[in-house]
């Protein structure tokens, strides 16, 4: 046999071994574990942004003016409990899915997934909240149509990140 001639098919070639990661199953079983806990809290948000879209928000030209900043204050109070530990727990969700890519998923699916996350965060902190604050001081029908008409950056942003997190799943499990 000559350096030239294919090797017999009986024999094999030499290949690289695979990270130790990548031979652990409970390895694969922690990323799919990792995003379909991602899935799980991005799904809550994104029904909760809609909810919040389509039903309450446009509710709230509904109360009486002379009471708005009372019934502002409680909306502030209770929605914090809820979203506030979502919202953390979906960044961190999100960050790891960035360190801790699933085996089968592509690089970019948890990066762009974690920027629409800074972007809809960003839209909450810089504009829903400075609104919500505005109207805490009484009722403004100005203020309230921009905190209904700039929730949709939220409620787009959302609703990608859960097309997402549901392709991250896919992709890890198949």
């Amino acid at each position: 046999m000559s350096d030239r001639d294919p090797p017999p098919p009986h024999t094999t070639r030499e290949v690289s071994p695979a990270p130790p990661a990548a031979r652990d199953p409970r390895s694969a079983r922690a990323g799919v574990t990792l995003a379909v806990a991602h899935l799980a809290v991005t799904a809550f948000m994104v029904g909760l942004i809609w909810y919040v879209q389509v039903v309450h928000y446009p509710l709230m030209a509904g109360w009486p003016a002379e009471d708005f900043p009372r019934y502002e204050a409680a909306h502030r109070e209770r929605t914090g409990w809820i979203v506030v530990p979502v919202m953390l727990t979906e960044g961190l969700l999100a960050a790891a899915l960035v360190v801790r890519r699933p085996r089968g998923v592509a690089v970019w699916l948890p990066a762009v997934g974690l920027m629409a996350l800074v972007a809809l965060q960003v839209s909450t902190f810089f504009i829903q909240v400075p609104c919500h604050e505005r109207l805490a001081q009484g009722w403004d029908p100005a203020t309230h149509a921009w905190l209904v008409e700039s929730n949709w950056i939220r409620t787009a942003a959302w609703s990608f990140r859960g097309l997402l997190a549901a392709s991250i799943v896919l992709r890890a499990t198949c």
